[in-house]
């Protein structure tokens, strides 16, 4: 290194006496979400090889094989929508909710490690995770739609504004379960695998590859006890204004249940904070 190189460093090193002004608790938060992000983000494509492709390829295959099986009963279009589109919006929006979901619900014990940075506390491995989820989710879709627009199918929503409300409103339901989820499941291993088990009947009990509406009448509201359904719903209705949804569904319900299930979650992470870390 030369004399001018070193001269240059030692005079824009700052000082020993110099105090940085401290940061404020919001800018620190930020920081560490961006960390975890990038964290999760890489170990997430990165796992094993072709990670990102198997990622992709679950709601694809899911999507083809009801398509398939649509296109033998020659049925061209579900409840007046376009069965193509109709199908793609129905099987990414459920799995990206329940890649959210089981992904933030097992946040806590993947990233125990960093509680030893009092910085991290566990709710933002949970919120991190979510959202790289949603994001995920989002990318797949838009990838998903593009191409069945180069085959010639319509994917302009009708309602722009709909469309959006019902994607956030099902991220942020699947948000609040999973902050649930992540206590009880670390807390109680057992309940994480009860509740597992009591989710599996979603995929059909939303409404991701049968439209809600075809369940008679009698039927159809303990259906709608499930705020996915409604999101599903709301989100398909918002891209076909012919689409016969079920009317039942309705934006209330499904950002009511957000909040009371965001609010529950992050009160027991509060409650149990020391805990999760101590685990």
């Amino acid at each position: 290194m030369s004399p001018k190189e070193r001269g240059f460093i030692l005079d824009s090193a700052p000082s020993s006496g110099a105090i940085s002004a401290p940061r404020s608790s919001l800018s620190v938060t930020f920081a560490v979400w961006n960390a975890l992000f990038l964290r999760e983000a890489v170990a997430r494509l990165s796992a094993t090889r072709g990670a990102w492709v198997l990622i992709v390829l679950e709601p694809v295959l899911h999507a083809c094989f009801m398509l398939l099986l649509y296109s033998v009963l020659r049925a061209r279009s579900v409840a007046g929508a376009d069965v193509a589109v109709w199908l793609v919006l129905g099987v990414t929006g459920y799995f990206t909710v329940q890649n959210v979901f089981q992904r933030a619900m097992g946040a806590v014990d993947a990233n125990r490690a960093l509680f030893a940075y009092r910085q991290v506390r566990p709710v933002d491995t949970v919120i991190v995770r979510a959202g790289l989820e949603a994001l995920l989710g989002f990318l797949i879709l838009s990838s998903l739609l593009g191409i069945l627009a180069l085959l010639g199918h319509s994917i302009i929503p009708d309602s722009t504004l709909e469309v959006m409300l019902a994607f956030i409103g099902l991220m942020l339901c699947a948000l609040g379960v999973g902050l649930v989820l992540s206590v009880l499941s670390d807390l109680v291993p057992e309940a994480g695998n009860l509740m597992m088990f009591l989710f599996r009947p979603l995929y059909f009990l939303s409404g991701a590859i049968f439209p809600l509406a075809a369940i008679p009448v009698q039927y159809r509201e303990w259906a709608f006890y499930n705020p996915f359904a409604h999101g599903l719903e709301l989100f398909r209705g918002g891209f076909f204004s012919v689409y016969h949804q079920a009317p039942e569904a309705n934006f209330e319900y499904l950002f009511g249940f957000a909040a009371v299930s965001i609010f529950l979650g992050l009160a027991l992470q509060v409650r149990f904070s020391n805990k999760l870390r101590a685990q």
